[in-house]
């Protein structure tokens, strides 16, 4: 009979998968769009953060999808090569965060204006828009959490998807919410600079877990 589940490996990845989450919400990508749109439509603070919550779990769902699939991918080749997920898993994570810490060293802080409030179009087209736009593109930086959490089972993956839908809508929102409000966007601009930074040590960590907990 297999071990279940090591309950400090799950508590690390889910809760570095909620972290994970939250910081990659902070691009600016996942805001900004929300605010100026909100903007120009004239939309209360209320309905940005409803659209932005529906944004963020589509973009949840097609990072499952695409997470599921690259699962199916691991554990096919962990039959094939067995034990080879875990080693998989940490080797990715360590690549991702090493690629994420590298682009945040070498990318210069060029100043940039906030982008003028696109003209108005009807609310319908402006919330599909939205929503589509995050629907179109998962989160590729939270893909390999999906990979090292596979051998801790199904339960675990719900879990996890459920961990990334929680950080992602709750970034998401934060960050939209304090634009909306009036924060200064240039200002929090750049303080997403120094997301990817962040964003590459949790996943350098949790690769580290990943690696310091096989069996």
């Amino acid at each position: 009979m297999s071990p279940g589940p090591d309950p400090s490996v799950m508590l690390s990845l889910l809760g570095g998968g909620f972290v994970a989450a939250f910081l990659h919400a902070a691009l600016p990508t996942h805001w900004l769009p929300f605010t100026l749109v909100g903007r120009a439509q004239g939309w209360r603070p209320s309905r940005i953060l409803a659209v932005v919550a529906t944004a963020g779990l589509a973009h949840i769902i097609a990072t499952a999808a695409v997470g599921a699939l690259i699962v199916a991918a691991g554990l096919a080749l962990d039959r094939w090569i067995e034990g080879l997920l875990p080693h998989l898993a940490a080797v990715l994570l360590f690549l991702f965060g090493a690629f994420y810490l590298t682009r945040a060293m070498l990318r210069r802080a060029a100043p940039a204006d906030a982008a003028p409030p696109p003209a108005a179009v009807s609310d319908k087209a402006a919330v599909w828009g939205l929503v589509a736009m995050m629907a179109v593109s998962p989160g590729e930086v939270l893909l390999p959490i999906y990979l090292s959490t596979a051998p801790q089972g199904l339960g675990a993956l719900a879990l996890l998807t459920l961990m990334f839908a929680l950080g992602t809508v709750a970034g998401m929102t934060v960050f939209t919410a304090l634009a909306s409000a009036g924060a200064s966007i240039l200002r929090l601009e750049r303080w997403a600079r120094y997301e990817g930074a962040v964003l590459g040590a949790a996943l350098i960590v949790l690769g580290l877990i990943v690696a310091t907990h096989q069996h």
